[in-house]
């Protein structure tokens, strides 16, 4: 058994759960995808698309990193609280550099440079507390030091992108985080340590509420200092609707249910389910949920300004395929996420992700506020659905106690 590390940390126990320094920390995170959707929004195109996913890919690695580091050592104690109060600066500093990450602005910084460098900073900070507390721990200890590698590689490849543009670029960006998640995936998940799945658990329905949250924020921008009408009226509540709808999809059942199979095992498989089941297929969530922010940002854009005809112009292109694109991802990252914690299959999750995909095209051709209102219909039915059929399963999950 690892001995007691002599860095001034607290160990995190069985029943820890999240605290507030942490949720002061997620404020950033969500200010982030904001920016990134913000920067999608600004360039419609399929390279605009792929800058946003990969800047979300990016962000979202740094925020995973202290997700698993305040699971071994106490967020808001000892040195851990100093390196999140610095790591948070670090993804201020990202966060704000978002909107030049990959061209700059004329003044000032190189925004580029900027990103990269708080980037850096950010992940060194993770990497030496790691160091620190697992000084007493030797498998722990020898997995940090194989992990250190893939964050020099993909910290090293977004410098040298920053003094790139155009395809070279991009390129840059994609081995970046192929370095990442890829030299994590290869150096297994032996001797990482997750002490509490609860908290570990809370965590992450944390971060997917307040990306939720963004996406209601988008529905507002949409609209800011257009003149309120009933059309406004009621393409926000749809999209009220479907942001709702996607948080019923986590919460009712799925997370309750993941958290206790999560609970249940020990070591080695813990830290494998924990790795797959959230660090990597919450990422398709959170794409999901950005892109979903950008369509609705879009349709509220569409039903509010003089521009458009409100009732006749489609929504087409990017925005629709985020919107409907979007969902579907989110649907099918919940899909792998049921099946990898507890072997539960998702088949109505499944369809309606393959429903939506192959209506996109279709949906083209209606207007925007239609288009809303058909995307809000079928999750408030898959809800509904699964909620009859699956009723007296539901009650046990949801009004029984477990161990």
């Amino acid at each position: 058994m690892a001995q007691p590390s002599r860095v001034r940390v607290e160990s995190v126990g069985e029943t820890a759960t999240a605290t507030t320094l942490e949720l002061f920390f997620d404020l950033v995170f969500v200010f982030a995808l904001t920016q990134v959707t913000a920067l999608l929004a600004a360039d419609l195109t399929a390279v605009g698309l792929l800058r946003g996913v990969l800047l979300i890919a990016v962000v979202w690695w740094c925020w995973v990193g202290y997700s698993w580091l305040s699971n071994v050592v106490k967020a808001d104690e000892g040195w851990a609280r100093i390196a999140m109060l610095v790591a948070m600066a670090a993804m201020f500093l990202v966060a704000l550099a978002i909107p030049e990450a990959f061209t700059d602005l004329p003044g000032g910084l190189s925004g580029p440079h900027v990103f990269a460098l708080a980037y850096l900073a950010l992940r060194a900070v993770h990497l030496v507390l790691f160091w620190m507390i697992s000084d007493a721990d030797t498998a722990l200890r020898h997995q940090v030091a194989r992990f250190a590698p893939t964050m020099i590689g993909g910290t090293a490849l977004l410098l040298l992108a920053a003094d790139t543009s155009g395809t070279a670029q991009l390129l840059l960006w994609c081995a970046a985080v192929a370095a990442d998640y890829g030299g994590t995936l290869l150096i297994g998940a032996k001797g990482w340590r997750l002490n509490s799945a609860k908290h570990f658990a809370e965590r992450h329905g944390l971060i997917v509420i307040v990306a939720l949250g963004e996406s209601i924020v988008a529905i507002g921008v949409g609209v800011t200092a257009l003149p309120i009408s009933w059309p406004v009226i009621v393409a926000a509540t749809l999209g009220l609707c479907v942001s709702a709808s996607l948080w019923w999809v986590y919460f009712d059942t799925t997370a309750l249910i993941t958290e206790r199979a999560l609970a249940r095992v020990r070591g080695l498989r813990r830290v494998s389910m924990a790795r797959t089941a959230y660090t990597f297929l919450h990422l398709p969530m959170m794409v999901g949920i950005v892109l979903l922010a950008l369509g609705l940002k879009k349709v509220l854009a569409y039903v509010g300004d003089t521009g458009h005809h409100t009732l006749t112009d489609p929504l087409y292109g990017v925005p629709l395929w985020s919107m409907y694109g979007g969902v579907a991802l989110y649907l099918l990252a919940h899909v792998g996420f049921a099946y990898r914690c507890y072997r539960g299959r998702k088949t109505y999750r499944l369809a309606l992700a393959a429903l939506l995909l192959a209506s996109a095209p279709l949906v083209s051709y209606l207007p925007a506020l239609t288009s809303l209102g058909i995307l809000a219909a079928a999750l408030i039915a898959l809800n509904a659905v699964e909620a009859i059929r699956f009723r007296s399963a539901r009650d046990e999950i949801r009004h029984t106690e477990h161990a």
